[in-house]
């Protein structure tokens, strides 16, 4: 399952630190961002049923970012 989030992340360095953290502490999850779309998107994909989007969610804002779902 793939679950996409508008967040508020602008710069690649804290992109990478996010990816970082996202794959340490879910280690079915495949993240990655694309900075260059107007919502700077992140999008998270679960190798093993589907996303915590509440839990990603408060893990980005622990680290000082903002993330919500994307509607479809």
């Amino acid at each position: 399952m793939v679950e996409v989030f508008k967040t508020n992340v602008i710069e690649s360095n804290h992109a990478n630190m996010l990816v970082s953290q996202i794959h340490e502490n879910f280690a079915d999850y495949k993240a990655n961002f694309d900075l260059n779309d107007c919502d700077k998107i992140l999008r998270v994909k679960s190798y093993n049923g589907s996303v915590q989007s509440s839990l990603l969610i408060n893990l980005i804002s622990d680290l000082g970012f903002y993330a919500e779902i994307l509607p479809d």
